[in-house]
Protein backbone atom coordinates (compact mmCIF):
# COMPACT_ATOMS: atom_id res chain seq x y z
CA UNK A 1 0.00 0.00 0.00
CA UNK A 2 3.17 2.56 1.04
CA UNK A 3 4.65 1.69 -1.75
CA UNK A 4 1.70 2.29 -4.24
CA UNK A 5 1.12 5.45 -2.69
CA UNK A 6 4.96 6.28 -3.58
CA UNK A 7 4.61 5.63 -7.14
CA UNK A 8 1.52 7.39 -7.48
CA UNK A 9 2.88 10.36 -5.46
CA UNK A 10 6.26 10.34 -8.04
CA UNK A 11 3.29 10.43 -10.94
CA UNK A 12 1.93 13.02 -9.54
CA UNK A 13 4.94 15.00 -9.15
CA UNK A 14 6.32 14.56 -12.72
CA UNK A 15 2.57 15.42 -14.06
CA UNK A 16 2.27 18.85 -12.12
CA UNK A 17 6.12 20.35 -12.45
CA UNK A 18 7.44 18.20 -15.25
CA UNK A 19 9.93 17.26 -12.92
CA UNK A 20 11.81 14.19 -12.23
CA UNK A 21 11.36 13.58 -8.15
CA UNK A 22 15.06 13.79 -7.69
CA UNK A 23 14.80 17.08 -9.46
CA UNK A 24 11.64 18.56 -7.47
CA UNK A 25 13.16 17.39 -3.98
CA UNK A 26 16.46 18.96 -4.83
CA UNK A 27 15.01 22.34 -6.10
CA UNK A 28 12.95 21.80 -2.84
CA UNK A 29 16.01 21.32 -0.79
CA UNK A 30 17.79 23.93 -2.16
CA UNK A 31 15.27 26.53 -1.62
CA UNK A 32 14.87 25.62 2.03
CA UNK A 33 18.28 26.26 2.69
CA UNK A 34 18.78 29.41 0.85
CA UNK A 35 15.66 30.29 2.87
CA UNK A 36 17.75 29.73 6.34
CA UNK A 37 20.87 31.58 4.87
CA UNK A 38 18.86 34.73 3.85
CA UNK A 39 16.89 34.57 7.55
CA UNK A 40 19.68 34.18 9.45
CA UNK A 41 21.38 37.08 7.77
CA UNK A 42 18.90 40.02 8.01
CA UNK A 43 17.52 38.28 11.31
CA UNK A 44 20.87 39.21 13.16
CA UNK A 45 20.91 42.38 11.60
CA UNK A 46 17.69 43.02 13.02
CA UNK A 47 18.73 41.76 16.40
CA UNK A 48 21.72 43.86 16.25
CA UNK A 49 19.64 47.20 15.59
CA UNK A 50 17.08 45.53 18.17
CA UNK A 51 20.12 45.56 20.60
CA UNK A 52 21.67 49.32 19.79
CA UNK A 53 17.77 50.73 19.89
CA UNK A 54 17.69 49.14 23.77
CA UNK A 55 21.11 50.47 24.91
CA UNK A 56 19.90 53.42 24.05
CA UNK A 57 16.78 53.53 25.57
CA UNK A 58 18.62 52.53 28.64
CA UNK A 59 20.85 55.23 28.28
CA UNK A 60 17.66 57.63 28.45
CA UNK A 61 16.11 55.98 31.16
CA UNK A 62 19.27 56.26 33.52
CA UNK A 63 18.31 58.70 36.33
CA UNK A 64 19.21 61.80 36.28
CA UNK A 65 21.62 63.63 38.96
CA UNK A 66 20.39 65.51 41.39
CA UNK A 67 19.60 69.45 40.54
CA UNK A 68 22.44 71.67 41.63
CA UNK A 69 21.81 74.84 42.93
CA UNK A 70 23.99 78.11 41.29
CA UNK A 71 22.48 80.67 43.49
CA UNK A 72 22.89 83.98 41.40
CA UNK A 73 24.39 83.80 37.77
CA UNK A 74 24.53 86.55 35.19
CA UNK A 75 22.67 85.74 31.65
CA UNK A 76 25.66 84.94 29.65
CA UNK A 77 26.27 82.13 32.23
CA UNK A 78 22.82 80.49 31.82
CA UNK A 79 23.21 80.15 28.05
CA UNK A 80 26.23 77.68 29.53
CA UNK A 81 23.37 75.59 30.31
CA UNK A 82 21.54 75.17 26.90
CA UNK A 83 21.57 71.38 26.32
CA UNK A 84 24.54 71.46 23.88
CA UNK A 85 26.93 69.78 26.91
CA UNK A 86 24.59 66.92 27.49
CA UNK A 87 27.50 66.85 31.01
CA UNK A 88 25.64 69.98 32.31
CA UNK A 89 21.72 70.14 33.47
CA UNK A 90 19.26 71.80 30.80
CA UNK A 91 18.98 75.43 33.05
CA UNK A 92 15.51 78.01 31.62
CA UNK A 93 14.28 81.15 33.46
CA UNK A 94 11.08 82.87 33.55
CA UNK A 95 10.95 85.91 35.33
CA UNK A 96 14.88 85.65 36.45
CA UNK A 97 13.75 82.95 38.59
CA UNK A 98 16.11 79.89 37.14
CA UNK A 99 14.69 75.81 36.82
CA UNK A 100 16.30 72.69 35.72
CA UNK A 101 14.29 71.38 33.34
CA UNK A 102 16.73 68.22 32.36
CA UNK A 103 13.47 65.85 32.85
CA UNK A 104 12.19 67.21 29.77
CA UNK A 105 14.92 67.26 27.74
CA UNK A 106 12.93 65.84 24.60
CA UNK A 107 11.22 69.09 24.75
CA UNK A 108 13.80 72.05 25.81
CA UNK A 109 16.94 69.89 24.52
CA UNK A 110 18.81 69.89 21.48
CA UNK A 111 15.83 69.22 18.72
CA UNK A 112 12.94 69.80 21.11
CA UNK A 113 10.06 72.13 19.92
CA UNK A 114 10.85 74.90 22.79
CA UNK A 115 14.94 74.18 22.53
CA UNK A 116 15.07 77.69 21.83
CA UNK A 117 13.94 78.63 25.55
CA UNK A 118 16.85 76.59 26.62
CA UNK A 119 19.83 78.81 28.37
CA UNK A 120 17.62 81.92 28.48
CA UNK A 121 14.52 83.87 30.19
CA UNK A 122 12.30 82.87 27.70
CA UNK A 123 9.72 85.09 29.87
CA UNK A 124 8.34 87.71 27.14
CA UNK A 125 8.64 84.70 24.26
CA UNK A 126 6.55 82.39 26.79
CA UNK A 127 3.72 85.74 27.89
CA UNK A 128 3.10 86.44 23.89
CA UNK A 129 4.04 82.67 23.03
CA UNK A 130 6.82 84.17 20.72
CA UNK A 131 9.66 82.04 19.04
CA UNK A 132 10.98 85.13 17.79
CA UNK A 133 14.89 85.43 18.76
CA UNK A 134 14.13 89.65 19.70
CA UNK A 135 11.46 88.41 22.69
CA UNK A 136 13.97 85.74 23.99
CA UNK A 137 14.53 87.79 26.96
CA UNK A 138 12.69 88.39 30.46
CA UNK A 139 12.18 92.18 29.81
CA UNK A 140 8.17 92.46 30.31
CA UNK A 141 7.48 96.34 29.70
CA UNK A 142 4.52 96.72 27.29
CA UNK A 143 2.93 93.33 27.96
CA UNK A 144 -0.74 93.26 28.34
CA UNK A 145 -3.12 91.61 31.20
CA UNK A 146 -3.66 88.47 28.89
CA UNK A 147 0.08 88.04 28.16
CA UNK A 148 0.81 88.66 31.60
CA UNK A 149 -1.78 86.07 32.67
CA UNK A 150 -0.41 83.72 30.33
CA UNK A 151 3.55 84.26 31.59
CA UNK A 152 1.92 83.38 35.36
CA UNK A 153 0.16 80.31 34.33
CA UNK A 154 3.40 78.73 32.94
CA UNK A 155 5.17 79.98 36.13
CA UNK A 156 3.09 77.97 37.87
CA UNK A 157 3.49 75.18 36.18
CA UNK A 158 7.26 75.48 36.17
CA UNK A 159 7.06 76.08 39.88
CA UNK A 160 5.15 72.68 40.59
CA UNK A 161 6.79 70.43 38.03
CA UNK A 162 10.83 71.80 37.96
CA UNK A 163 13.10 72.57 41.08
CA UNK A 164 14.56 76.10 41.19
CA UNK A 165 18.43 76.59 41.56
CA UNK A 166 19.08 79.87 41.08
CA UNK A 167 18.33 83.58 39.79
CA UNK A 168 19.27 85.39 36.79
CA UNK A 169 21.42 88.56 38.32
CA UNK A 170 19.75 91.45 37.04
CA UNK A 171 22.37 94.24 35.56
CA UNK A 172 22.23 98.08 36.50
CA UNK A 173 23.81 100.71 34.11
CA UNK A 174 26.08 102.90 36.30
CA UNK A 175 26.08 106.17 36.81
CA UNK A 176 29.02 108.15 35.11
CA UNK A 177 30.36 111.45 37.15
CA UNK A 178 29.95 113.02 33.40
CA UNK A 179 26.29 112.48 34.09
CA UNK A 180 26.26 113.09 37.75
CA UNK A 181 27.73 117.01 37.16
CA UNK A 182 24.98 117.50 34.18
CA UNK A 183 22.07 116.09 36.76
CA UNK A 184 23.47 118.30 39.33
CA UNK A 185 23.61 121.51 37.35
CA UNK A 186 20.20 120.61 35.68
CA UNK A 187 18.89 120.72 39.53
CA UNK A 188 20.32 124.25 40.06
CA UNK A 189 19.13 125.64 37.33
CA UNK A 190 15.91 124.49 37.98
CA UNK A 191 16.50 125.70 41.70
CA UNK A 192 17.58 129.14 40.05
CA UNK A 193 14.10 129.26 38.35
CA UNK A 194 11.97 128.34 41.40
CA UNK A 195 13.46 131.21 43.34
CA UNK A 196 13.29 134.00 41.08
CA UNK A 197 15.45 136.19 39.41
CA UNK A 198 19.04 137.07 41.36
CA UNK A 199 19.84 140.81 42.67
CA UNK A 200 22.59 140.86 40.28
CA UNK A 201 20.12 140.33 37.25
CA UNK A 202 17.44 142.82 38.56
CA UNK A 203 20.04 145.46 38.73
CA UNK A 204 20.61 145.28 35.17
CA UNK A 205 17.34 146.09 34.05
CA UNK A 206 16.26 149.66 33.04
CA UNK A 207 13.71 149.79 35.53
CA UNK A 208 15.97 149.22 38.12
CA UNK A 209 18.47 151.43 37.53
CA UNK A 210 15.86 154.16 37.22
CA UNK A 211 15.02 152.97 40.72
CA UNK A 212 18.42 153.53 41.87
CA UNK A 213 19.05 157.00 40.39
CA UNK A 214 15.48 158.70 41.99
CA UNK A 215 16.94 157.21 45.91
CA UNK A 216 19.92 159.25 45.05
CA UNK A 217 18.42 162.28 44.23
CA UNK A 218 16.14 161.98 47.16
CA UNK A 219 19.41 161.72 49.46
Amino acid sequence: MALELWETFKESITAYTGLSPATFFTVIALGLALYYLVSNFFGSSDDSHIQQRSREFEAQMQPLPPPVQLGEITEDELKQYDGSDSQKPLLMAIKSQIYDVSQSRMFYGPGGPYALFAGKDASRALAKMSFDEKDLNGDLTGLGVFELEALQDWEYKFMSKYVKVGTVKTTTVPVTDGAAEGQAATEATQDDVADGPSASVVKDTPEAAAAVVTDKDRE
